[in-house]
């Protein structure tokens, strides 16, 4: 079996008495989707706080291809190839979706935010951001300003801004949050193609888009992993179902 991509070693976070993350582990394999879910407070958007390195740890480690990362800033993370999106949407709503993405092109080449005066009339830039644009099926509306996407193609928007950074690994925080059930069918069949050729670990809430696209699913539950498995067995598991009794609809 190969190597783990991701390896989480006793994470966690506490803040004062509260404990948000306790003692998490878990790994993730290079080219599967593995999908995180739990109880509103269960500390998952907290824990991809910690693994993306914009929230410190107060023990543990974090390990990304075999190397301790645990120190690191995000941005360190995000050039070794550990991107992410957030559950709420980050982008710039005055500037074009090419804009947004070629941002991204130049931040993972490393040239300032100053710089981007040129950014749209520069080729190296904006046929990258145009081949993301186009993997999330947004090529069409590569000059809208981004304020007046929908929120579906905002969160398609934001995968492209992720991708644009060529991450090994893509950290997604609830891509479904806000979608109506047409947007949320294109950004799942968005993940469907990426996870393809991308690791993915994915906070979603959606059940019948975590159980079609995952391949394997922990379950966090007052900050502790109580279950990783395949969708199947986490589906007929006693314990996950009892934690989410009258939270989450699991058949």
């Amino acid at each position: 079996m190969a190597e783990p991509l991701l390896e989480l070693r006793n994470l966690r976070k506490a803040y004062g008495a509260l404990v948000v993350t306790d003692d998490v582990s878990l790994s993730v394999r290079p080219g599967e989707l593995h999908a995180i879910i739990g109880p509103n407070g269960a500390g998952k958007t907290t824990l991809i706080h910690q693994i993306s390195g914009t929230l410190a740890s107060n023990s543990g480690s974090v390990l990304f291809g075999g190397e301790d990362v645990t120190q690191l800033s995000m941005p360190q993370r995000v050039r070794r190839g550990l991107a992410r999106s957030f559950q709420i949407t980050s982008i710039l709503p005055g500037f074009s979706a090419l804009e947004n993405v070629a941002l991204a092109v130049q931040a993972r080449s490393g040239s300032s935010f100053r710089l981007f005066g040129n950014a749209a009339q520069e080729r190296a830039l904006n046929e990258p951001a145009m081949e993301c644009l186009a993997q999330v099926n947004l090529a069409a509306r590569a000059h809208i300003p981004a304020g007046l996407l929908s929120h579906g193609e905002k969160r398609q928007l934001e995968l492209a801004i992720g991708l644009a950074t060529a991450p090994r690994l893509l950290l997604l925080d609830e891509p479904l949050a806000g979608t109506g059930h047409e947007e949320s069918q294109r950004v799942v069949e968005t993940l469907r193609r990426l996870k393809e050729r991308l690791t993915i670990v994915l906070i979603e809430h959606d059940m019948d888009a975590v159980f079609s696209l995952a391949d394997r699913v922990s379950v966090l539950v007052y900050g502790r992993v109580i279950a990783t498995d395949t969708p199947e067995r986490i589906r007929e598991n006693p314990e996950v179902r009892a934690a989410y009794l009258g939270e989450e609809e699991m058949v």
